[in-house]
């Protein structure tokens, strides 16, 4: 889902994963989300903070871009993305989807 001034993305978190990733797809309650492993536990809001940056770093963002919409609590998160180029919605296909330009 998107305007012209952001752009929802749907993630699915792996907190305390062995190695910090961003690329691959979970259907998920929000439909297809981008999953994103965290090295960070699940205590906190580290996890969230985590895969926010994590985020913003993989779809070449400044991470002040990048907010949480809601899922707080779970691994099932929806994040807003501020102001983002067509460049931004190709790479979250090819990371998400394995397509894109």
């Amino acid at each position: 889902m998107s305007t012209d001034d952001t752009l929802t993305v749907a993630v699915r978190v792996k907190p305390g994963s062995a190695r910090a990733r961003v690329g691959g797809r979970f259907d998920g309650p929000h439909g297809p989300a981008l999953v994103v492993a965290v090295n960070a536990p699940a205590v906190d809001g580290r996890a969230t903070e985590a895969a926010r940056r994590a985020l913003a770093g993989a779809l070449g963002v400044r991470p002040a871009a990048v907010s949480l919409r809601s899922g707080a609590a779970s691994r099932d998160k929806l994040f807003l993305i501020e102001r983002p180029g067509p460049e931004v919605s190709a790479a979250l296909r090819r990371l998400r989807d394995g397509s894109g330009e």
